[in-house]
């Protein structure tokens, strides 16, 4: 591999790095407002106003932004970074991607096993009339068991933003190892000795 394809492979897994670590932020930020303001605020209102909020709320969120850069990117990326990091043989940072990819199946196996099919019952309600329908269509989404579970994976999305961060470090500290000429230490003639990083 000649010198310019190694700095090529060494962009590009530093450019993988740093999408994943801004989509799974994003993906964080996400899940950390819905439990601590969106959920409290539905928390306060009306039936009526709840089961309205919470049906524009998701179809909202149901977007390109989120479903596409934030939630499949953060997959996507972190798995790409794991890859490439093992085949180059970057042990250190492979281990805290590989961490963080962990952190980002959690996330996702909570949101299809727990949250969608909650939301699936609040977003197919036939549309509610009296109180009691209100209420019964609200008791469906449990909203604490939906908060709960909100909060596990906004953790997790957290967590595993942690691991991207610091794996972003510990690739910096290699670069620059990388990149840094190995030192010549001179014998008492003058002469160079031999040096066993420079084999």
């Amino acid at each position: 591999m000649t010198g310019r394809q190694r700095i090529g492979n060494d962009v590009f897994r530093t450019v993988v790095l740093i999408l994943a670590t801004m989509t799974t932020g994003l993906l964080a930020g996400v899940f950390v407002n819905w439990s601590n303001t969106v959920m409290p605020g539905l928390g306060d209102v009306d039936d009526r106003t709840f089961v309205a909020a919470f049906q524009a709320l998701d179809a909202a969120i149901t977007n390109p932004l989120f479903l596409g850069v934030e939630l499949l990117g953060s997959l996507l990326f972190t798995g790409l970074s794991a890859v490439l990091h093992l085949r180059a043989g970057l042990r250190p940072v492979l281990m805290w991607a590989g961490a963080a990819l962990v952190c980002v199946l959690v996330v996702l196996t909570i949101t299809f096993a727990v949250h969608e099919p909650l939301n699936e019952k609040i977003r197919t309600a036939a549309e509610p009339g009296g109180d009691a329908e209100l209420a019964a269509v609200r008791a469906q989404l449990d909203e604490t068991m939906w908060t709960a579970w909100n909060t596990v994976r906004a953790v997790a999305a957290t967590i595993g933003f942690g691991c991207l961060a610091w794996a972003l470090v510990i690739h910096r500290g290699l670069g620059r190892a990388v990149g840094r000429p190995a030192e010549r230490p001179v014998t008492g003639s003058g002469g160079p000795r031999w040096d066993a990083r420079r084999r």
